[in-house]
């Protein structure tokens, strides 16, 4: 192993033979078995895995994988999910080789590690066996006393660990200050001279300081450098100590023994602060200081000190012990075990880093559940459930589902377009429930609790509901916002749509968008009567003098708005026809009785007495008067076609035929109406004129 590696990791493989344990195909290779960390350090486990390619015609994939270090009733729990390790643990996996990093080694950390994977095939899940053993040690000063003096010592130090890997290298500090650097160090120590080591490159992790200067033979280990307690519990300080049993040929004897915080040294029993509340047991070189009802105050160093019968025979345990005292914080985490799994899991935790021995008891809504130790598996969480924890007299707050969310709207009162609106929402639950909110089913992106709308429109109105969600539930509340505005611009429509032609019915609608209702009115131009109310405003038997134009009001609460439209009424093509045409026949009519009139007094006249030989003269005059003559009469009107009528006589009859002592001659004129696209068509309505001859 390359000292690049080593000193990354301050890992020992204690055991590097790889362990292979596969069924049908499936394997596991973990490159140690065993492997030991320092405290405060970074280490890796890695594996290696294989697993068939295809099994039954199907392709294989792995669908999950991951490391854990608790199993129950077959539920396994994802080690990057538990909060004892939140944000010192990362994966790194490809190519079926997969290693797991965990920082800032702590000494609960040590536990057996396992490696699962899961695939798509049936009965495709699989666990390496037996795992990889992780163990945390500390650094420890080893001293070797050259020269012992009776105020200082000559010494060789030495950093030690069953941990550390061959060839290491070590920064030295005196107090906390830098001393040397070397994989030993050698020089005269006086008493008050206290010293620690660290692996080059992890300088953050020291030894437990030693106090270099003592008699040969006297010592004191403590159980542990650190502690923390709850406020109002219970702590135990413990350490063990030695002294050599005989020196000068006299026996050792232990005279006094107790524990201290300051540097006069008074032994904490007389303490006032600690009257009442500190005891020592005391028994086999072992000496354990309990303090009860602790308090923010007692937080300190504590060391304990043993004094014997020999000459300069007291002796001071070094570093001492750190103890913190924090509010009772007995938190519970819950976790998924795995994304393809319903099971979660509860976990009693505390800032204070509880050990994993300690005796906790669950409860649900009140009633005891579950076993004695700090973790809890659960399949279902009902939004009625209400689970804590409880360590001694410390009890956890509980958690629980969201309850019904309140949704509040400030201000409160109508809802006015323009205005700055503020949606609340709120749900009590534990641990805090994430809000989110939905219009009309529609996620509103980055709204969360508070969802201001400033200003707020008229396209704001709707349903508006808060979801709350924490990892035990989810809850909704919905309530409708109402937004109070002024009529929109409106619209106006005809129906039917198209030419609106004289008698026929017309209905006008106006539209507008507005918040209360709106009421309509209708308004003709000049007039100041009301023509309507209502949204439609029907006109029937229209007439042309129903044209022009109409106003259509829109008015609520808010405001009002009006529309215009103009109103175009064409006379009917069938109704200019018939008028065309009588008054065609009628101007026909005085022309034809003109004409008779004419052709009669000119008949008169042409009776005078004349010559015998003039007669015929006349029979011939008067057949060329009543040739036949074509009148054409044209009506023009802007919106028609014009009118053509033609004019022709009747059947003709042969004049010279006629017996001249007839008395009446009966004349027939045609009068037929043309249109100027129908000029060879007969008009089926034919006039007559009939004349009669004057008595001679």
């Amino acid at each position: 192993m390359s000292l690049t590696t080593a000193a990354r990791g301050l890992v020992l493989f204690l055991l590097t033979v790889p362990v292979i344990q596969g069924q049908k195909g499936y394997d596991v290779k973990y490159t140690s078995t065993e492997i030991c960390g320092l405290r405060g350090s970074t280490v890796d486990i890695s594996c290696t895995y294989t697993y068939p390619r295809r099994v039954d015609d199907h392709d294989t994939t792995v669908q999950e994988s991951f490391w854990f270090i608790r199993e129950s009733n077959g539920i396994y729990a994802d080690l990057k999910s538990d909060p004892d390790y939140s944000d010192r643990v990362e994966y790194l996996c490809d190519n079926n080789r997969c290693t797991l990093t965990i920082k800032d080694l702590r000494e609960s950390d040590a536990a057996l590690y396992k490696f699962r994977f899961i695939t798509n095939q049936p009965r495709g899940s699989f666990t390496g066996s037996p795992g990889v053993t992780l163990s945390v040690t500390d650094l420890q000063v080893q001293v070797d006393t050259l020269h012992e003096h009776q105020f200082y010592n000559n010494a060789k130090l030495t950093c030690q660990s069953s941990c550390l890997p061959d060839h290491s290298s070590f920064i030295w500090y005196e107090g906390q200050s830098k001393a040397t650097e070397g994989a030993t160090y050698s020089a005269r120590f006086s008493s008050s001279d206290s010293i620690s080591c660290a692996v080059k490159g992890h300088e953050s992790s020291h030894s437990p300081s030693v106090l270099i200067w003592r008699r040969k033979g006297y010592d004191v280990k403590y159980t542990s450098t650190e502690i923390c307690g709850f406020r109002g519990s219970t702590v135990d300080i413990s350490c063990t100590y030695t002294y050599p049993h005989r020196v000068h040929n006299q026996d050792t004897k232990i005279q006094e023994s107790f524990w201290f915080i300051k540097e006069s040294d008074a032994d904490l029993k007389s303490d006032p602060d600690y009257s009442g509340r500190v005891e020592y047991l005391c028994d086999n070189n072992r000496c354990t200081l309990t303090i009860k009802d602790l308090r923010e105050s007692d937080a300190a160093l504590y060391k304990f000190r043993f004094i014997t019968n020999q000459p300069g025979g007291r002796f001071t345990g070094l570093p001492g012990v750190t103890l913190s005292v924090t509010d009772p914080q007995l938190q519970i985490n819950v976790r998924s075990l795995a994304h393809y799994s319903p099971w979660k899991e509860l976990t009693c935790h505390s800032s204070c880093q509880l050990p994993d021995y300690l005796s906790y008891v669950w409860y649900n809504n009140g009633q005891e559940v579950g076993g004695k130790t700090k973790y809890l598996l659960l399949r279902v969480f009902s939004p009625t459930d209400s689970y804590h924890c409880e360590h001694g007299s410390i009890r956890s707050p509980p958690v629980y589902a969201p309850k019904l969310p309140s949704v509040s709207v400030s201000p409160s009162g109508q809802i006015v377009e323009g205005r700055s609106v503020t949606l609340t929402c709120s749900a009590d639950a534990n641990p805090e429930a994430t809000c989110i909110w939905y219009k009309n089913q529609t996620l509103i992106k980055g709204a969360e609790r508070i969802y201001r709308l400033s200003p707020i429109s008229s396209e704001d109105r709707g349903r508006y509901e808060c979801s709350c969600q924490n990892l035990y539930g989810t809850r909704i509340t919905s309530k409708y916002v109402d937004v109070l505005y002024a009529p929109k611009s409106p619209s106006v429509s005809v129906s039917p749509s198209g030419l609106i032609m004289e008698g026929s019915s017309v209905t006008l609608t106006c539209s507008s968008d507005a918040n209360p209702a709106a009421d309509y009115t209708w308004y003709k131009d000049n007039e100041d009567s009301v023509k309507a109310t209502g949204h439609n405003f029907t006109i029937t038997d229209i007439r042309p003098e129903h044209g022009g134009h109409y106003y259509c009001q829109v008015k609520n609460t808010r405001g009002s708005q009006s529309a215009m439209f103009r109103l175009n009424v064409t006379v009917s093509t069938e109704v200019l026809k018939t008028a065309i045409t009588g008054t065609s026949a009628a101007v026909l009519f005085v022309m034809v009785l003109l004409t008779i009139i004419f052709l009669m007094r000119k008949k008169r006249t042409s009776e005078q007495p004349s010559e015998p030989g003039d007669r015929a003269n006349h029979s011939e005059q008067l057949e060329e008067v009543i040739e036949p003559h074509y009148v054409s009469v044209h009506f023009v009107k802007k919106q028609t076609d014009g009118i053509y009528s033609n004019i022709q006589p009747g059947p003709h009859r042969n004049m010279m035929k006629q017996k001249e002592n007839e008395e009446d001659v009966v004349e027939y004129s045609a009068v037929k109406f043309r249109s100027r696209g129908q000029e060879t068509v007969e008009d089926p309505t034919a006039l007559y004129s009939v004349l009669k001859k004057p008595t001679r």
